[in-house]
């Protein structure tokens, strides 16, 4: 007859859990808050940016590096073995990967013919107020 008592799996309260201190759960809070900021801009990157390329640079960068705060927040918190290591593996694979699906998507984005900048309209378009010189970088003489 089966044991009903006694648990099978160990309960997470009986597991041996890594010991945080004060200023170990503050580096951990930190780095999660930064790695959640920067996928919360890099996902409104995604909604407000208007061309495939401007998303795509949303994307990348922000979410990697939002991504990769949390990774950090993981080793830190389980330290150098075991899921710390596996925090560190992904952390590798992420900044390894990421800029590589980014370049495949602009690339296939120009190949399909999306171009690249659609009527870029500068503050300054209408007269010269606050540009110092012309296009090339010289000044006008009097």
């Amino acid at each position: 007859m089966i044991d009903l008592t006694t648990p099978s799996v160990p309960l997470a309260a009986a597991s041996s859990a890594p010991s945080v201190g004060p200023l170990k759960a503050t580096l951990v809070a930190a780095l999660v808050l930064v790695g959640t900021f920067f996928l919360l801009v890099g996902t409104v990157g995604i909604i407000r940016l208007p061309t495939v390329y401007n998303r795509m640079h949303a994307t990348s960068k922000a979410t990697t590096l939002g991504a990769g705060m949390i990774a950090l927040a993981g080793f830190v918190f389980y330290g150098p073995g075991g899921d710390g290591l596996m925090a560190l593996v992904t952390l590798a694979f992420l900044f390894v990967t990421a800029p590589t699906g980014a370049h495949m998507i602009s690339r296939a984005a120009q190949r399909m013919g999306v171009p690249f900048v659609a009527e870029v309209q500068w503050p300054a378009a209408d007269g010269d107020e606050g540009s110092e010189g012309d296009e090339d970088g010289s000044t006008k003489a009097d």
